[in-house]
């Protein structure tokens, strides 16, 4: 029997009160109809090293580990991901 693989991940870097975050996270929400993932949001103000590496770049959003947009969701290199993943 083979094995049934394993939804991807999108972790999305962010902090409370950003609002390109919340339009990124609404975004990748949206795209749960089409496809199969788990978002995993992290906070980056609850870590000092997270927050010197992202601080100026979130959201930053990153699918199976790989990082692919900062800023806004840019959906074509994510659902490029995610479609290779399938």
């Amino acid at each position: 029997m083979p094995a049934i693989p394993q939804a991807p991940t999108v972790t999305v870097y962010s902090r409370p009160g950003c609002h390109l975050c919340e339009d990124a996270i609404s975004g990748l929400q949206a795209m749960l109809g089409e496809y199969t993932f788990v978002i995993d949001e992290v906070d980056i103000t609850a870590d000092d090293e997270l927050h010197r590496a992202y601080f100026e770049r979130i959201p930053v959003i990153c699918v199976a580990g790989e990082e692919l947009c900062e800023h806004f969701l840019q959906e074509a290199p994510v659902r490029e991901r995610l479609e290779s993943r399938r």
